[in-house]
């Protein structure tokens, strides 16, 4: 069914997400289920291609992806740029997180490295946290930005199955659990994704009223 159908049948307005990521669109349309809008990616859309994200910043990335898209549609178009800062690598693999491991790397790969790369590092020495930048652009041009972080540790071992990314590697203290142990709900509560969306949630909310 095209995009514009699904429109119709439904009456919600269209969130477009830059992303070809299918566990992070899932994530976000989970959290934005209670409010009138219909998430799509980029590839939805017509949006096909890869976009070059060669900001120096997480925000700098999430900019970039929702002004490529925007300027081809037209819509509230939503793009994250996120990943892993581990303090015992001054910051890294950060805005490379998804390219850690090269560029066709699994999941798997990724956080193999960093075990790899923290080998032999001190529980206590092994402090990193999530973060995500959002960039949302209105219908009308607006730019808005916006972060949210979470803070953990990298475990020894990877444990659960949840989950993507560095997510059975990323443990948090609180709950005991890895992020890939942790139940959907769970996640979405703490998460630095779940942390910035819900300020996107406020701003969609409060557009949401005006139409």
């Amino acid at each position: 069914m095209r995009m514009e159908e699904k429109g119709q049948v439904t009456g919600k307005k269209k969130v477009i997400v830059a992303t070809k990521n299918r566990g992070k669109l899932e994530e976000i349309a989970q959290l934005l289920s209670g409010l009138p809008y219909e998430v799509f990616s980029m590839t939805d859309a017509g949006v096909d291609g890869d976009i070059a994200e060669n900001g120096s910043t997480f925000a700098e990335n999430a900019l970039i992806k929702a002004r490529t898209v925007w300027n081809v549609t037209g819509e509230t178009v939503m793009a994250d740029d996120s990943g892993l800062e581990v303090d015992h690598l001054n910051g890294a693999p950060g805005i490379l997180s998804a390219r850690y491991a090269g560029e066709n790397a699994k999941d798997e790969d990724k956080y193999r490295k960093l075990l790899k790369e923290l080998s032999g590092v001190p529980a206590d020495q092994r402090s990193a946290r999530f973060v995500c930048a959002i960039a949302l652009i209105l219908p009308d041009g607006r730019e808005i930005v916006v972060r949210g972080t979470c803070e953990g540790y990298i475990a020894k071992e990877p444990a659960g199955t949840g989950g993507f990314g560095y997510d059975p590697v990323f443990y948090v203290p609180g709950f005991g659990m890895t992020f890939a142990q942790m139940d959907e709900e769970l996640k979405n509560s703490i998460s630095h994704r779940g942390n910035a969306l819900r300020k996107v949630l406020d701003i969609l909310a409060e557009e949401a009223k005006k139409h």
